[in-house]
């Protein structure tokens, strides 16, 4: 009887489950589809479901920036959510991650991330209806599914974006969709959803990193390494739906089985929108190259790494008039990332085996034999030590492992800054690197010098070599070299000496910079070296900071106490001179050791101006230097506002600077004001009166007017094209090493140039590379 009772408990419980576990359209105040969906209540259905479902669980893995939560699931068969942890670490012995032998019956991992991009809202609406199609209990195919496949789940990677766009869209739209392209719901505002808050596409920050949602996000992924991840993004409204096999160019480093399972998924998917008359394309446009992509960044992780983008976009609204005539939804644009999402799960149930076996060949492969020409990197010791650490963070953040050279050597190896080969001269203390390790993949991909490129026809940006981007000195080598022992940082010490004639600092990186900023908040006053110069049996660079007690004499409190303080908070190794009277180079009292004006810095911002220029700019303020400044619009530009700023930075954009206003802006920048203009900003001021830039003219004839030469087919135009057009490319810049805007830099400096802009030699100023 006892018995009985408990069983007849048992499934009132489940019934009860069931009963209590709510639809979207159930849950929210609005049908799907019918509005977009406040952040705050898409957060409140995952709860719901977390709450309401026995194989659901729901976890926070940060905060954005404006302090929403950041959000994922994890959802499989009741018998495989018992052994989560165990499945989550097993998973990680295949990768050779976590120690120990793999067992092989354990279920593939799926990672599905909604909504990268704000504006691109349909993807996040269509993480409920998709994480509700998994927790029903009534859905015998997919629970079926479940058994073979544990399914992560991200419903909103850019909840800053999407809500920004949202909530916009909520105001902005009328009680009936209006589908006319002209209304003014489709006319999303500046700085549009699309961007974080400091509005970096973080579509391209998977491997960098530099933003806190991906930051914390790759914590969490590291954690589970999935064997399949797909991107889901949306598109301009005129397209149809696009999924994978991705287009070529492909990294040379991408595994056959890789590329064909992606031709399985296809297949998968064209069967439903086969059914349903729904228009797809696949092998078009979304290539497989730059690293740091939804689909790229996995793929260098062994999974299969896919984008699927729906027709939609901040334009579309709740609904949008396309150019066949036809009307697209936002249930459309949900049913469509719904069907994928449940066609990428049912492929990988049926293919789990397959996923998990190909999967742990990928990382034993990788670990024993690399495929890249330089099994091993140095980065030497002499580098500056800011700039070293940097690079290791950004290591450490991609589980990449490094250590000690541990011996000393001489090897020939690869030249990064002459792009040659020659011997080098390894120490024990350098910093060492091998491919030889289970992220061996990712580690060639992000410091090989030169990928080869099969097509040049892609999408992205085709360089950026990790020494490049932190500008050291880095070797390639052939060879296999085993690191050995734990590479260090030496800790910052503070000078014995607690009364000198001055404290000395090197100028060598942006942490510097932010000691600047913070010990001018202070109200002290410093000066910088223009010259080298030698005191103390030390020898200080160009740029070298200077705080002189002569300077400060008005300074209330005690000065050697907030150094010293600011010091060990900065973690700075500054030098306290115990005298001015140098050994080497100009005293003290030179002239040559200038005073350094506390900026009053104004950046422009607006309609006119690129969100992800002014984005870099007010980030590098905010979070890197954390100094203050004002967001200005132009329109000041010609008025006296400007005279209470010392430093404007124009990012880019298009301005239209009429005369009026660039006769005002001359005669700032003459009484000393500091103007910097960022990428295709200077457009607005070469060839202006009173702005010594000029466009430099082209040398290339033009050889198309040639007699019975015939005009290039229609055919082609794209790849001609290229021509004229680069998506990114490092270039080594000769620095003038006496010029202030080039101290810390070293007499080289590399640049990523994503245009073709080229300016002429300044004959009235300085060319400082």
């Amino acid at each position: 009887m006892r018995e009985k009772i408990l069983l007849l408990l048992m499934l009132l419980g489940s019934f009860c489950l069931q009963a209590q576990l709510l639809s979207p359209d159930e849950f929210l105040p609005h049908k799907l589809g019918e509005h977009f969906t406040p952040y705050h209540l898409l957060v409140d259905y995952f709860e719901h479901v977390d709450a309401n479902s026995g194989q659901f669980t729901l976890q926070e893995y940060g905060r954005t920036n404006e302090n929403r939560p950041l959000i994922y699931g994890i959802i499989s068969a009741p018998e495989n959510m018992k052994a989560i942890e165990e499945i989550r670490k097993n998973n990680l012995r295949r990768t050779g991650l976590l120690e120990g032998n793999p067992d092989q019956s354990s279920p593939a991992i799926v990672w599905l991330s909604f909504g990268v991009h704000g504006n691109e809202a349909g993807a996040s609406e269509s993480s409920m209806a998709t994480i509700y199609e998994l927790a029903n209990p009534k859905n015998k195919a997919v629970q079926s599914w479940l058994k073979d496949v544990v399914v992560i789940i991200d419903p909103c990677i850019n909840p800053d974006g999407y809500s920004r766009y949202t909530h916009w869209n909520r105001g902005a739209c009328n009680i009936i969709p209006d589908p006319n392209p002209a209304g003014r719901e489709h006319k999303e505002p500046w700085p549009g959803g699309r961007v974080n808050h400091y509005l970096f596409d973080l579509n391209r920050d998977w491997a960098w990193q530099t933003q806190i949602e991906s930051q914390q996000r790759m914590v969490i992924y590291h954690q589970w390494m999935p064997q399949l991840h797909v991107d889901f993004h949306e598109m301009g409204h005129n397209d149809p739906y696009y999924f994978a096999p991705a287009a070529q160019p492909y990294h040379e480093y991408i595994t056959k089985w890789q590329a064909d399972f992606q031709q399985d998924i296809g297949k998968n998917h064209a069967k439903y929108f086969d059914d349903n008359h729904w228009a797809y394309f696949t092998r078009e446009i979304f290539d497989l190259f730059y690293p740091s992509y939804g689909d790229t960044y996995p793929t260098f992780h062994g999974a299969i790494g896919m984008t699927y983008e729906q027709a939609g976009h901040g334009m579309a609204g709740r609904a949008i008039q396309t150019d066949n005539g036809d009307t697209l939804t936002l249930h459309d644009r949900i049913a469509h990332h719904k069907t994928t999402a449940l066609s990428t799960i049912e492929i990988s149930a049926n293919n789990a085996d397959k996923l998990t076996r190909s999967f742990e060949d990928y990382f034993r492969n990788s670990r024993t034999d690399p495929k890249g020409k330089y099994k091993s990197f140095v980065i030497k010791k002499s580098n500056a030590k800011d700039k070293v650490a940097a690079f290791c963070e950004m290591l450490d953040r991609n589980h990449i492992r490094y250590g000690k050279a541990g011996k000393d050597r001489s090897m020939k190896g690869y030249d990064y800054a002459t792009g040659a080969a020659h011997t080098v001269s390894i120490s024990k203390d350098d910093l060492l690197i091998s491919a030889h390790q289970p992220l061996a993949v990712l580690t060639q991909v992000l410091l090989e010098p030169e990928p080869s490129l099969p097509d040049s026809l892609t999408y992205d940006i085709t360089a950026w070599a990790l020494p490049f981007a932190y500008g050291l000195e880095a070797y390639a080598f052939t060879e296999k070299m085993t690191p050995s022992g734990e590479y260090r940082f030496e800790k910052v010490s503070l000078p014995e000496n607690k009364n000198p004639y001055a404290y000395l600092l090197p100028w060598t990186s942006l942490k510097d910079a932010k000691f600047l900023g913070q010990v001018q908040e202070q109200g002290l006053v410093l000066r910088y070296a223009t010259e080298p110069f030698a005191v103390d049996g030390k020898n200080f660079d160009r740029g070298t900071l200077m705080i002189l007690k002569s300077d400060n004499r008005k300074f209330e409190g005690d000065l050697d106490a907030v150094v010293r303080k600011m010091a060990k908070e900065s973690n700075r190794n500054i030098h306290a001179a115990t005298t001015g009277l140098v050994t080497s180079g100009n005293d003290f009292g030179s002239d040559k050791f200038r005073l350094i004006q506390r900026p009053k810095i104004g950046v422009f911002s607006g309609e006119k101006i690129s969100p992800y220029s002014f984005g870099q700019a007010w980030q590098l303020l905010d979070q890197d230097l954390q100094f203050g400044f004002t967001v200005l619009d132009p329109s000041v530009i010609s008025s006296d506002e400007i005279s209470a700023y010392n430093v404007l930075v124009m990012p880019e954009g298009t301005y239209g600077l009429d005369s009026a206003a660039l006769v005002v802006l001359v005669a700032w920048v003459r009484k000393g004001g500091r103007l910097i203009a960022l990428g295709n900003s200077v457009t607005n001021l070469a060839g202006k009166k009173g702005f010594a830039l000029k466009k430099k003219l082209s040398t290339k004839k033009n050889t198309r007017n040639k007699r019975n030469a015939l005009p290039p087919p229609y055919a082609g135009r794209e790849r001609r094209d290229i021509s004229n057009y680069n998506p990114g490319a490092v270039f080594k810049l000769q620095l003038d090493e006496t010029h202030p805007l080039a101290f810390g830099l070293g007499g080289r400096y590399y640049s990523l140039k994503t245009n073709r802009m080229n300016y002429a030699w300044l004959k009235n100023g300085w060319n400082v590379a």
